[in-house]
């Protein structure tokens, strides 16, 4: 679902679950995306977490986001899984 160039701040674009049947430190998650971009990361509640706006969006700028939600948890090693998404940004102003 396209996110309008208009979207304020702190706009919810997904919700995503993330989570690990470990115990202890190997289950514990850390949840980061990448690269930088306008989104960001927002843990709801235990193992839910909101892809959020941080910044504003200019369509005529950048038109789409590929942006992959990396997890990792503490373990020694640790292991971690990706999750690639693709955000569209509609226009507002187009005639």
């Amino acid at each position: 679902v396209p996110v309008s160039e208009d979207a304020s701040v702190g706009t919810v674009v997904a919700v995503l679950s993330v989570r690990d049947r470990d115990s202890g430190a190997n289950g514990r998650v850390r949840c980061w995306v990448w690269p930088a971009s306008p989104f960001g990361l927002e843990a709801t509640f235990s193992g839910s977490y909101s892809l959020v706006l941080r910044e504003a969006l200019d369509r005529e700028r950048v038109s789409e986001y590929e942006v992959e939600v990396r997890a990792e948890d503490g373990g020694a090693p640790s292991l971690g899984g990706r999750l690639g998404l693709r955000v569209p940004v509609s226009d507002v102003n187009d005639n």
